[in-house]
């Protein structure tokens, strides 16, 4: 019998997360589940184990983490590199948005740090194993990277005075961009996409200030779309033979387009270097 696939999906606590990480269980894969609550990383885990049977040679690992603090993100590379050697798929879909402007233990825009820079350090920090399994980084990103344009200078700072969801969309906007870049640098051994989930009922929005929080206070949310809806272009394109373009965004399952300011080589290479600076790495 092979190997399993091993599967990282961060966010995996609740949402959309947890929905992929029990579609890839349920289609045979390895899931490492990445959450920020222990209780609800664990409640999780323990679901999928229970799925299986116990001779199941498919393995669900868990991990607490905190993306607000780039030293828990270290040491999850860390385990996960000493662990498996090989590592399928990727799935960078830990994500927030913050009503209020607030700095990370690291001292860096919150938005900014869990909607982007842990992604981007973890998926770096985890190069050997990608490479090695030629897999695929697929990101989260959303549709809200639509409301407002990236600076041509790119910052880890958001523009003054805050907004929740300016920043919010700036930080989707990154996502893209980190696609676009990381699929240029690492083919072709590792391919790279991004894609919106499209409104979602998650405990996302409940928590979110803005035009998400108020739609849930509305009860918009009623309309959106379930968690597993949610997750299944990100099954997709973790696991689909063809129909995906590597570098791109999508949406229900399919190639889609997103805004200039998501596109440009030029920002998506001054990000890339703005992170690796950020989190001490050689671009």
């Amino acid at each position: 019998m092979s190997a399993p696939r091993t599967a990282v999906v961060t966010g995996a606590s609740d949402g959309i997360g947890a929905a992929a990480a029990r579609r890839l269980h349920r289609d045979g894969w390895r899931v490492v589940v990445v959450g920020r609550s222990p209780d609800k990383t664990a409640a999780v885990a323990d679901e999928l184990e229970r799925q299986g049977h116990p001779d199941d040679h498919r393995a669900v690992e868990r991990h607490t983490v905190d993306f607000a603090r780039l030293d828990d993100v270290r040491a999850l590379a860390g385990t996960l590199l000493e662990r498996h050697p090989r590592i399928d798929v990727l799935a960078n879909n830990a994500g927030a948005s913050f009503p209020r402007r607030t700095t990370t233990a690291d001292g860096f825009e919150t938005t900014f740090q869990v909607d982007h820079l842990a992604g981007y350090l973890l998926t770096r920090l985890l190069e050997e194993p990608l490479r090695a399994a030629r897999a695929r980084v697929v990101t989260t990103s959303s549709f809200m990277h639509r409301i407002g344009p990236l600076p041509r200078t790119v910052t880890a700072d958001p523009p003054r005075p805050y907004a929740g969801m300016l920043a919010y969309s700036r930080a989707k906007t990154m996502n893209a961009l980190f696609t676009r870049e990381l699929a240029r640098r690492w083919a072709p051994d590792v391919t790279a996409t991004c894609y919106t989930p499209g409104a979602v009922a998650t405990s996302f929005g409940a928590r979110s200030g803005g035009l998400s929080g108020l739609a849930w206070k509305l009860g918009l949310s009623r309309s959106f779309r379930t968690p597993a809806q949610g997750a299944d272009t990100l099954v997709w394109l973790a696991t689909a033979a063809e129909g995906w373009r590597n570098g791109g965004f999508h949406a229900d399952r399919a190639t889609a387009p997103a805004m200039p300011w998501a596109t440009d080589d030029r920002r998506a290479r001054d990000l890339w270097q703005l992170s690796a600076d950020a989190v001490g790495l050689p671009a």
